[in-house]
């Protein structure tokens, strides 16, 4: 993907509107702009940058804060005149200390979120947590534990006992998303597995 190869015309000053997406739970962040150095700084380093209209320079998002924006995928729109980044955020994305610059609702789903504190987990290691823990053990303690909540789940569903099923059920999603993050597997990886089954 080049800058050039954007259709840029209708905005009138050559620069690109750059919609940001949480990568985990696809909340729409932030709207910003690009010219064609913040685009190439982008691409190259892998932490979203904008041209600030009102700096008048380029603007790496977190250059003060330290909530990067860490690039997983770009894409263009349907016209060319558009950009899409999926990108991992080290915090609050916006100024006033909120998750996005948009207030829409958190109905993303609860499991991305873990997911990601799961990925928190993993890079920081933070002492007397559960999760770092099983990192810790590595991948066949994991391996194990998934095992072991696979089967206290089939015996509560054998036993028809909802309740449990569901504690059970959560346990075994918890420790498989462990075992995921060890393996750098994300949830994407699995939708887009399951959505070629799907075809």
């Amino acid at each position: 993907m080049n800058f050039k190869d954007f259709q840029l015309d209708k905005t009138g000053d050559g620069l690109l509107p750059v919609i940001v997406q949480d990568a985990c739970t696809l909340k729409v962040l932030m709207l910003g702009y690009m010219n064609e150095e913040a685009f190439e700084k982008t691409a190259a380093e892998g932490r979203v940058t904008f041209w600030s209209r009102s700096k008048g320079r380029l603007w790496t998002k977190g250059e003060t804060s330290g909530n990067f924006l860490t690039v997983k995928e770009m894409y263009a729109d349907c016209d060319a005149d558009t950009l899409l980044i999926k990108a991992i955020p080290a915090g609050p994305t916006c100024h006033r200390g909120t998750t996005a610059c948009f207030d829409t609702p958190e109905d993303e789903g609860f499991i991305r979120t873990l997911a990601r504190v799961i990925r928190g987990r993993h890079e920081q290691m933070p002492e007397g947590s559960y999760t770092t823990k099983l990192f810790v053990k590595g991948v066949k303690a994991i391996a194990k534990k998934v095992g072991e909540e696979t089967a206290e789940t089939v015996i509560e569903a054998v036993d028809g006992k909802r309740d449990r099923f569901i504690y059970e059920c959560s346990d075994l999603l918890y420790h498989l998303l462990v075992l995921c993050e060890q393996m750098d597997v994300s949830i994407e990886d699995l939708e887009k597995e399951l959505a070629l089954r799907h075809r």
